[in-house]
């Protein structure tokens, strides 16, 4: 018996790391919830988020989420924009992109009924 496909979402598996605190995590779930419509065809068991700080606060600042799907390469994103809210976006919408290349790069191009 096959188990059911349980979908990764942001609030399931996103790890908040290095530089943040514990209650920061909902809002951070809340910017980043528009990656779920990418990150639901993959299963959570397979899934891990992360997203980390350095430098907070200070110039030179980076903020990095991390992807990794079983069997495919990790995904990187990473903003150094100085305003976190702008870099949290940043990286949200480079993982998102990323997440569309990799699912560009796994379809079939060379069969013409999947292609339509």
């Amino acid at each position: 018996m096959n188990s059911p496909h349980v979908p990764a979402t942001i609030a399931e598996r996103l790890r908040v790391v290095d530089g943040f605190a514990q209650e920061e995590r909902p809002g951070i779930v809340e910017r980043l919830r528009s990656l779920d419509t990418h990150l639901t065809t993959y299963p959570a068991s397979a899934t891990d988020l992360e997203l980390s700080i350095k430098d907070r606060g200070r110039p030179g600042q980076k903020v990095t989420l991390e992807c990794w799907i079983a069997g495919q390469t990790r995904l990187v994103a990473t903003s150094a924009k100085e305003q976190f809210s702008v870099a949290l976006t940043d990286v949200r919408d480079e993982l998102r992109r990323q997440l569309s290349d990799a699912k560009t790069r796994t379809e079939p191009r060379n069969n013409r009924h999947l292609r339509s």
